[in-house]
């Protein structure tokens, strides 16, 4: 038997509400299959299990809020048999909570013991149930609890301040974890930024061939070629590519590059375009806009949300020149595009306008220095001078 636990679905995660199960006890699941919805401040993400496996048992109820790590369910192991009922299960997660004693009061952070059913109907009725004192087993709240306490007469809750719009309030909640996860980067990753002007007329003369004759769904935009241009670039610079943890670098092969996404209510976010070094531009651009679209209807999965090993954010549309970043932890590196502007060039002895581009990098000292971050610039300026090649 082993665990389904929250996972961390990116630095600025303490907890999640878990939204909906997409599974039930005894159903078969497979590695990478959605089986839960979990609410972020970000976002609701479909949470994926990495692991082949049976549901045994579902410990969390929609609607709860846990910390990060908390077993939400346990799983058999494919053919193994369901241990006998009562039987006490060895080793404990950290992060898993014991049931109450018997009428011991709610302890404030303690996970509340209620049916779904009572939870339903103190939904609907709007009772506040962390005020209840539960009468079934263990002190659960209960179905008839629920009741009581909408009867003429029963105990009346304090008076309380008016709730705050809900909107208003994930807003809020996730400027905070934006705040939590820049404030943690800021103060523990020493940043490095360089900066270099990239002449854009070669790709912009190649991309405007390949459009051609594409029906406007199918067209290719800078962007793409952009992000395809520092997966190349980093395939040279594994140190930029990875994690820092544990006092380590943990360096990965895959460039699975997080894009950053601005939402239509505020915020920002940066799922993950899964090893974009090794897929044709045409492919990218239908999953760099099927991540879009599914960003801003709020339907993004877990593995999207863990995996970047790099962020690139592109600020061109906005109108500005250039972007400086912070690094998003664990990851190492960031880059950064501005607007592609005609602006005063030398070629070849003459003044020129030239179409260039901005492009930045922010780097973790721990890991590169200004030398290596500086050549790897140079080799993504490079790139962009052979878009036929990516």
């Amino acid at each position: 038997m082993f665990d389904f636990s929250l996972p961390s679905l990116g630095a600025d995660m303490d907890e999640g509400k878990l939204v909906e199960w997409k599974v039930k006890p005894g159903d078969a699941v497979c590695k990478g299959q959605v089986v839960a919805i979990v609410d972020t401040s970000k976002a609701a993400v479909d949470v994926e299990i990495w692991q082949d496996g049976v549901v045994h048992a579902l410990l969390i109820e929609p609607g709860e809020r846990i910390p990060v790590g908390t077993v939400m369910a346990t799983l058999l192991e494919p053919g193994e048999k369901a241990p006998p009922k009562g039987a006490a299960r060895a080793g404990k997660q950290a992060g898993e909570r014991a049931p109450a004693a018997p009428g011991a009061p709610v302890v404030e952070g303690a996970r509340l013991r209620i049916s779904p059913a009572a939870r339903k109907r103190a939904e609907a009725l709007g009772v506040d149930v962390a005020r209840l004192k539960g009468t079934g087993p263990g002190g659960a709240v209960t179905l008839a609890d629920i009741e009581a306490a909408v009867q003429p007469g029963a105990p009346k809750a304090p008076e309380t301040a008016p709730a705050a719009h809900p909107e208003a309030d994930r807003n809020a909640e996730m400027r905070r974890a934006i705040a939590a996860a820049m404030s943690r980067s800021k103060r523990e990753i020493p940043h490095y930024y360089l900066s270099e002007t990239i002449p854009m007329a070669r790709a912009q003369r190649w991309l405007a061939q390949a459009n051609e004759g594409r029906p406007i769904t199918e067209r290719l935009l800078m962007a793409v070629v952009q992000l395809k241009a520092v997966a190349a670039a980093l395939a040279q610079f594994p140190d930029l590519n990875g994690f820092f943890r544990d006092g380590r670098f943990e360096p990965v092969q895959a460039a699975h590059i997080g894009v950053a996404i601005s939402l239509r209510q505020g915020g920002l976010i940066a799922p993950a375009l899964h090893d974009v070094g090794s897929k044709p531009l045409d492919q990218l651009m239908r999953e760099l806009a099927d991540l879009v679209k599914r960003t801003r209807a709020g339907s993004l999965r877990s593995s999207e949300m863990s995996d970047p090993t790099i962020t690139v954010t592109n600020l061109g549309e906005q109108g500005v020149d250039a972007v400086m970043g912070v690094i998003y932890p664990p990851q190492v590196a960031l880059v950064g595009f501005g607007r592609i502007a005609a602006r005063p060039w030398v070629e070849v002895g003459a003044l020129v306008a030239m179409p260039t581009v901005v492009a930045s990098l922010a780097a973790d000292h721990r890991v590169s220095d200004g030398h290596r971050g500086a050549l790897f610039l140079a080799e993504l300026r490079g790139r962009l001078q052979r878009p036929e090649e990516l």
